[in-house]
């Protein structure tokens, strides 16, 4: 089973993004990467932007990122499978400690990278 994490990323004063939580899935070799500005709740949308594919080394990181980019804190983590993968749409069965369910991943506006996430039980 793939692996997934959520990291709680704080980043530094005048960085480009604001304190967010990564959200993480293991999918070919690397892990596909969205910024979210607040971990997903059951019934609840929340905007993610699509960032590049990070290494796998994140699924167990903790600790200052290289580059003054702040640091990272691990929040959830767990295996997922997919449901659906489509370029614009990814649906995932999560199986973590507090995100538990049926995840969708959908962009919102393509040039601007913006998505949203979705959580239902």
């Amino acid at each position: 089973m793939p692996r997934f994490v959520v990291l709680h990323h704080e980043t530094p004063i005048g960085y480009e993004h604001d304190t967010h939580f990564d959200l993480m899935f293991e999918t070919n070799g690397v892990l596909l990467t969205w910024a979210a500005a607040e971990l997903p709740e059951n019934g609840t949308l929340v905007a993610a932007e699509r960032l590049a594919d990070h290494r796998l080394a994140y699924l167990e990181y903790e600790g200052s990122i290289s580059g003054g980019r702040g640091s990272v804190r691990r929040v959830d983590g767990g295996d997922f499978e997919w449901i659906e993968q489509q370029p614009a749409r990814l649906v995932a069965l999560v199986r973590g400690e507090k995100l538990r369910g049926r995840l969708v991943i959908e962009e919102v506006e393509a040039e601007a990278h913006r998505w949203r996430v979705a959580l239902s039980a």
